[in-house]
């Protein structure tokens, strides 16, 4: 720690390299990316390949793997530089934000090597193969299988609502190694290489139009053995880790990403105040107040990501702690898509779109559930923070500690 560079040099060198190297985002730009363009993908892999070269990429990783082995403060203090230059956001949800510390924490010496390292790079993209079609939220319930093949496991069954699966190279599967154990137990995490034989990935279209969600199908698909992360029916553990990371990344507390995260990418920028000008409302008394809403609640999500953070990190809350950023997350996206429909109007449905017109607060409308589901639903959340924070009793469960094989599927 006594050699490390400190966080005002290290923003001042960034401020300048970002100058000299990164181009700027034009000042009046088209909609946000997507996500669900392939020249979106290649792009951010430029620029953190752009980011590597100039020795910031990866601020928060260890050396070793690839990063710079910096702080939380080092990160801060980049993405507030990086404000207005051109940034591979595309790759902070789930690639930097949770594949890559899920396999930090739990892989295998070889498997941060190879994976961490070629993330920080910008040569490979991570997903994760969690949510089945029949499974819903219940994560531990999966029946996609793998059975152990003599030096191989073979891999069968189905995953969907996997985030940008179709760009990615590797991803974090859970699959069932072990039917007679109880559904938490027989479980194991595995790194699958996502365009290999076996594998159909299809995309899925939502309302809003995008494709950026697919869902896989695998047949029979040969997995190396050292393809395992953690112990073999110990996937529940490293599942749990990926969870807290997604949970931490969905809430906007993951110290992993650069740039100001993924919300430009899908909605409008919330700026309130702008669309109020837009629409000759600036002086309505009742869209004034909207505007102050909006706006205490932002301030409210910024001091309790710091709040809950400065406590996971020293230890003072337990790693479930970030559900409650990632509820409040929900919570205030919600709040926000209906404020910018209120202001917005008829223009929500009519207006201009992009640039941040009165449509693109429509467009993000239509698809508003999603901060509710991503990380795990809202009354998931409720229930973590409830049973595990606040040691309320659990869930009845009839399923628990009896064997899957035991367990009674579907409506049969």
């Amino acid at each position: 720690m006594g050699d490390m560079e400190d966080v005002e040099s290290f923003r001042l060198r960034a401020r300048a390299w970002l100058k000299e190297n990164m181009p700027r985002v034009p000042e009046r730009h088209g909609p946000p990316e997507s996500g669900d363009d392939d020249q979106e993908w290649l792009r951010a892999r430029e620029l953190q390949k752009m980011l590597y070269a100039g020795g910031f990429a990866g601020i928060c990783f260890p050396a070793e793997y690839g990063g710079l082995g910096l702080t939380p403060a080092h990160q801060r203090a980049f993405t507030e530089e990086s404000r207005g230059y051109e940034m591979p956001l595309l790759l902070n949800v789930p690639t930097f934000s949770i594949c890559a510390p899920t396999i930090l924490d739990m892989g295998s010496e070889q498997q941060k090597r190879d994976r961490v390292s070629a993330a920080v790079r910008g040569d490979e993209v991570l997903v994760q193969f969690l949510s089945e079609p029949r499974g819903g939220s219940d994560l531990a319930g999966v029946i996609t299988r793998a059975t152990r093949d003599g030096d191989v496991w073979v891999l069968n069954g189905a995953k969907t609502w996997s985030t940008s699966a179709y760009a990615a190279d590797y991803a974090l599967c859970l699959a069932r190694t072990d039917w007679d154990a109880p559904k938490h137990r027989g479980l194991t995490m595995f790194l699958v290489k996502v365009h290999q034989p076996g594998i159909t990935l299809r995309r899925i279209k939502m309302v809003n139009g995008s494709t950026e969600f697919c869902e896989e199908f695998f047949d029979d698909v040969i997995l190396p053995a050292d393809s395992v992360v953690g112990e073999v029916n110990g996937g529940w553990a490293v599942a749990s880790r990926q969870l807290v990371h997604e949970r931490t990344a969905v809430g906007g507390g993951s110290p992993y990403v650069s740039g100001e995260g993924r919300a430009n990418l899908h909605g409008p920028e919330y700026d309130f105040a702008d669309l109020a000008r837009r629409t000759g409302q600036t002086g309505d008394v009742a869209v004034r107040e909207l505007i102050g809403e909006a706006r205490m609640m932002r301030r409210v999500q910024e001091q309790l990501i710091d709040r809950v953070m400065s406590g996971l990190n020293s230890g003072q809350l337990p790693p479930p702690a970030a559900s409650i950023i990632r509820l409040f997350h929900a919570e205030t996206d919600w709040k926000n898509a209906d404020i910018g429909v209120r202001i917005g109007g008829a223009d929500v449905a009519a207006g201009a779109f992009g640039d941040h017109g009165g449509l693109d607060y429509g467009h993000y409308y239509l698809s508003r559930q999603g901060a509710s589901l991503g990380g795990g639903s809202t009354e998931m959340s409720r229930n973590i923070i409830s049973e595990r924070i606040l040691g309320m009793p659990r869930e009845y469960a009839a399923d628990r500690d009896v064997p899957f094989n035991q367990v009674s599927q579907g409506r049969t």
